[in-house]
């Protein structure tokens, strides 16, 4: 129903946009030339335990590599699936990452769902955007051991806290994470209430995808991304 309505939506969309071009210059005009790229996961087209396609994996630090997989999870926020980093590894400097394959963006604006279900060390999830390579780019991440939220830019592989607002991460409940990004400002939001503003232009483009730290289980599902021209 929400890939139904997210079509019509797009379908009504092009419409307007269309009949405004015809207007303004006789051509038509796609909706990326107006509203930049659009990317929508869901996974519910992979398997269950395969590694979800369009995506890379990397880490960041050291410890096991990354075992990203595709995971049929009952009442995950679109069915059946989600995906997660499966391999335990409890060393504190770990992130595995899983970044979408052949995209670059300077601005725009990024959500998705997660769900902290484990984890001694860490119980994280996070969104890198503006991604260079596995020891540069921006992170926001929220934490459901230390009840917080965080962004974070990593240079050289060093982490540099920017911004942060302790507030309740539950486990074991889906969360909404969203970052909306243009130029030198960074907004961050947590379930849809924008909890801090930061100005930074460390990294201006990059790629974009999801984050875990240590032996963190988090789910993810409905990773949307809007690019904004």
């Amino acid at each position: 129903m929400k890939k139904l309505f997210a079509a019509v939506a797009v379908c009504l969309l092009n419409t307007s946009i269309y009949s405004y071009a015809y207007a303004q210059q006789g051509q038509k005009l796609t909706v990326s030339e107006i509203l930049g790229e659009r990317k929508e996961f869901y996974f519910d087209d992979d398997k269950n335990g395969d590694f979800p396609r369009g995506f890379q994996s990397a880490l960041t630090g050291n410890g096991e590599p990354c075992r990203w997989q595709v995971k049929k999870i009952e009442n995950s926020p679109s069915a059946d699936n989600a995906v997660a980093q499966t391999k335990p590894d409890e060393s504190d400097n770990r992130f595995p990452l899983l970044i979408i394959e052949g995209v670059s963006y300077k601005n725009a604006v990024a959500f998705v769902k997660f769900r902290a279900q484990g984890g001694k060390v860490d119980q994280a999830g996070g969104i890198v955007f503006r991604y260079k390579d596995n020891g540069n780019y921006y992170v926001l991440r929220a934490n459901a051991l230390e009840n917080n939220v965080r962004l974070y830019k990593v240079v050289n592989g060093n982490r540099i806290q920017i911004g942060g607002k302790d507030t309740k991460v539950t486990s074991n409940e889906w969360h909404l994470l969203k970052v909306i990004y243009k130029d030198d400002k960074i907004q961050c939001y947590f379930e849809n209430t924008r909890i801090f503003e930061v100005s930074d232009d460390t990294f201006d483009v990059g790629s974009i995808g999801l984050w875990t730290k240590s032996d963190s289980y988090t789910l993810f599902d409905d990773f949307i991304i809007q690019e904004s021209k």
